[in-house]
């Protein structure tokens, strides 16, 4: 996490099941150096099952098999089934409405791409994924204007932190979609998409004092919140 991407080809996977999508990435990365397709599939199960849980960036399409517009419940399972096991997502879709792109970035995406993106554009902001650095497209940007739409995992996260656990103990208070503990390499994943988050809306906090303060300015977490778990743990 957060190493530069061009020390290493970054692997790529693709979930998608439109030929011509995937033809095209294709060729897009061919002409881009440092980047490599590791893992083609048309379902997010078989790319947990199999190789791709080792990729650096999983650009994941959200209308898989001729299924129509995707739900919020859709992209929300979807796109947090892939963060829960620790892996970097990059939506690629035509459907773009305010409500879908907040849903996916809600749920742990990094990025947002429409399928009009061009292909210098498309292979930038992998990079940038890869790398752990802020992406704002232009998908993203009418639906952050207003907070950093933080998913209900990186809240949980960033409460269960700055209560005084590290990353293994908050690691096994939280529960993956379909049972078991998350690791504490996932949870330092949602600290840091958090801190990107907010980066990428104008408010960097680089350190853990400056994103606490952020999260009780913006009402995300009390005083009272903190203090508490505090005293139960000196009192235990």
């Amino acid at each position: 996490m957060g190493t530069d991407p061009m020390d290493h080809p970054v692997s790529l996977a693709i979930v998608e099941d439109h030929p011509v999508i995937i033809d095209g990435v294709r060729t897009w990365i061919a002409e881009a150096p440092g980047v490599r397709v590791s893992v083609v599939t048309d379902s997010v199960e078989t790319l947990l099952s199999g190789p791709g849980r080792t990729c650096d960036v999983v650009v994941l399409d959200l209308n898989l098999r001729g299924e129509g517009a995707p739900t919020r419940d859709l992209v929300t399972r979807r796109v947090s089934r892939l963060c829960d096991a620790g892996l970097r997502v990059v939506v690629f879709s035509n459907y773009v409405q305010p409500l879908i792109v907040r849903a996916a970035i809600q749920a742990g995406a990094s990025a947002f791409l429409d399928k009009a993106t061009d292909s210098g554009y498309f292979v930038e902001i992998i990079l940038k994924a890869a790398a752990d650095q802020p992406c704002m497209t232009p998908s993203m940007a009418g639906s952050m204007l207003v907070d950093a739409r933080l998913s209900p995992r990186e809240e949980e996260a960033l409460l269960c932190l700055f209560q005084g656990m590290d990353y293994a103990s908050i690691g096994r208070r939280m529960t993956k979609s379909g049972g078991g503990t998350v690791s504490d390499k996932t949870v330092k994943q949602y600290v840091e998409r958090a801190q990107l988050k907010f980066a990428a809306t104008g408010r960097p906090c680089k350190s853990r004092t400056a994103l606490l303060a952020r999260c009780i300015e913006e009402g995300r977490i009390t005083p009272q919140e903190v203090e508490d778990y505090r005293s139960a743990a000196a009192a235990s």
